[in-house]
């Protein structure tokens, strides 16, 4: 994996590097509009922030109250850790965007992944970032904190979720994925 940071991405899609399509390529059924788009996520990722905070607060509402603003902190401290665990599951060239005035940071490859190796990459942050403080958290309630940013790295997941929804629902059995300039497809390769 070689990482390249592109700087900040104008919402051109053609500025994002991408392979020519693959024979019967099949592109995901998801939303065109990126507005639409992040209307959906925050759909998602609200009642996602509600189920992993309201325990953490019931916990001990004094302590989840004060540990806050230091885990938004270190949640927004972590958003480049969190590309970066994506990135990692590349095997070739990958791309670093930013856009901070529209909340966008993210990476993207125009290599084949199998459907596996893709639903891996979508999770691993959510999974290092979010889940696994979260569950030091339900073992040791003292560390709220843990509670509280765990929550909030489940929650910021909540696109990636979109695109491991995706894969399960669209592709099948043998299918590879790729991306193409913003949009995800899929493809059965030929033996």
């Amino acid at each position: 994996m070689k990482l390249h940071y592109k700087g900040k991405y104008d919402k051109n899609p053609e500025s994002i590097p991408a392979n020519s399509h693959k024979p019967n390529c099949v592109k995901f059924k998801e939303p065109e509009d990126s507005k639409k788009l992040g209307i959906i996520i925050n759909i998602i990722a609200i009642p996602i922030l509600l189920i992993f905070y309201i325990p953490v607060l019931m916990s001990n509402i004094q302590a989840a109250s004060s540990q806050f603003v230091p885990a938004l902190v270190l949640f927004l401290l972590g958003l480049f850790p969190h590309e970066i665990l994506h990135a990692i599951c590349f095997k070739e060239d990958v791309y670093l965007f930013t856009n901070f005035s529209h909340g966008m940071l993210f990476v993207a490859g125009p290599e084949d992944m199998s459907k596996s190796r893709f639903i891996f990459m979508s999770l691993l942050p959510n999974i290092v970032l979010g889940f696994i403080p979260y569950l030091i958290f339900v073992i040791n309630p003292d560390w709220a904190i843990l509670g509280v940013l765990g929550s909030f790295n489940i929650s910021s997941g909540a696109g990636d979720y979109l695109n491991v929804f995706n894969a399960i629902t669209q592709m099948p059995k043998g299918a590879r994925t790729y991306l193409h300039h913003f949009n995800s497809y899929w493809y059965l390769p030929e033996n």
